[in-house]
């Protein structure tokens, strides 16, 4: 009975043991889950939107090069009142631009100094003709250093000896201008048949354009030059004297302005010359010495 007894006993124990170890509950009978740690979701990440800027448009513009001053400006205002637009300005010799459209050089519009070469270039298929219109005036002038070392005080010293003179080649607007107003003096008897000649023996250069014209005089490497008298730089004003011309021999130079026929954008190329052209844009022209039309 003993053995019995003891077997019986330790079998209660182990069933015990075993309750104690794995029957520890909730009172539901589940087991309580052991607790796990979740990690922390990573933050998004926010990428802002790269930051843009309204497209740059630019417009070619081709002008004679006495519209330099009157141009820069009218350019400066033309994109004050378009956003996003960027006017590109190509100064020279009115034949020098229209060679280079002829050439296939890329712009939108074409302002000359004379109609002569605005004809050759819509000869050459270069213009929407029907844009072309007249903007402003210019007149002719004598431009001498302001210490006039030739004694200039008119037309007719132009021809007396050892006077350096410097006008514009033929081909160029103020050249052909300055050899219009020679012919003028042939039948008057004021100035004699000789005039022209004496005048034209006294030119130590003929330029492209006004720009270098005027650039002589201010520099007194002339005494005298044919040009326009909107042609003297603001900054240099006070190194130029300006001479007017006898009105019977006052040469008015016409500028006309159209849309060249490459533009890729007619609508804007129209937008400036309607600009020029409006009361802002003649104002301007008027400011630099041009005359309005």
């Amino acid at each position: 009975m003993k053995p019995t007894r003891s077997l019986l006993l330790t079998a209660l124990v182990l069933a015990a043991l075993l309750c104690a170890a794995g029957c520890t509950g909730t009172g539901t009978g589940t087991a309580t889950p052991t607790p796990t740690t979740v990690p922390a979701t990573t933050a998004a990440v926010t990428t802002a939107a790269p930051t843009t800027t309204a497209p740059v448009s630019e417009l070619t513009v081709f002008a004679a090069a006495s519209l330099k001053d009157a141009f820069t400006e009218m350019g400066r205002l033309f994109e004050a009142n378009h956003t996003g637009m960027k006017v590109v300005l190509n100064f020279d010799g009115s034949q020098v631009l229209r060679t280079q459209l002829n050439q296939g050089a890329q712009a939108d519009v074409f302002a000359s100094a004379n109609w002569a070469q605005m004809n050759l270039s819509k000869g050459d298929g270069r213009m929407i003709n029907e844009t072309v219109t007249l903007f402003c005036h210019n007149r002719l002038a004598i431009l001498v250093p302001a210490a006039n070392p030739g004694k200039i005080t008119g037309l007719k010293d132009l021809a007396n000896p050892g006077v350096k003179v410097v006008i514009g080649t033929p081909e160029v607007p103020v050249g052909s201008y300055a050899r219009q107003l020679l012919n003028k003096t042939v039948n008057d008897s004021a100035y004699g048949p000789d005039f022209r000649t004496k005048f034209l023996a006294n030119v130590v250069s003929e330029e492209t354009n006004v720009n270098q014209l005027a650039t002589k005089i201010v520099l007194g490497e002339a005494d005298a030059g044919i040009a326009y008298a909107s042609d003297v730089p603001a900054a240099q004003i006070e190194k130029v004297t300006v001479i007017e011309l006898p009105t019977a021999y006052q040469v008015i130079a016409d500028y006309p302005i159209g849309v060249v026929k490459e533009t890729a954008d007619r609508a804007t190329a129209q937008a400036f010359i309607d600009f020029v052209l409006s009361d802002e844009g003649q104002q301007t022209l008027q400011r630099f010495g041009f005359a309005p039309v």
